[in-house]
């Protein structure tokens, strides 16, 4: 087995999958940092595909860039200007080359979480 990354985002506040969310993942390497991919939520709030399939996976730090801001305006739940959350970054490692690393997103607009899955 190789490794891959996955993602969903969940609409806490709505209680529902947040469909039409864009997701940027980056990979770190000390003060630099690569994109390699942007991919878009479908209605199940997961992208198509792997956001970092097994033929491109590595070992590394990476980091994950959900727009809640575009989401939540474009549901009407994003409030007075600023915004309290907009650009949602999660850094976080990942050191087993044979692994399923999975990294949802739970979302409303005054709060997220998130937890490694599976």
């Amino acid at each position: 087995m190789a490794g891959f990354l996955t993602t969903h985002v969940l609409d806490t506040a709505r209680g529902m999958p947040a469909s039409g969310l864009t997701i940027a993942l980056y990979q770190i390497s000390g003060d630099d940092r690569a994109k390699i991919v942007e991919m878009v939520t479908n209605e199940d709030g997961r992208t198509e595909s792997p956001i970092l399939p097994t033929d491109r996976f590595e070992t590394g730090t990476y980091e994950l860039i959900f727009q809640a801001g575009d989401y939540l305006r474009q549901t009407g739940q994003a409030g007075d200007h600023p915004l309290f959350l907009d650009q949602v970054p999660i850094r976080f490692g990942m050191n087993d080359v044979d692994a399923h690393y999975h990294v949802p997103l739970l979302l409303s607009p005054y709060g997220y979480s998130t937890y490694r899955g599976s």
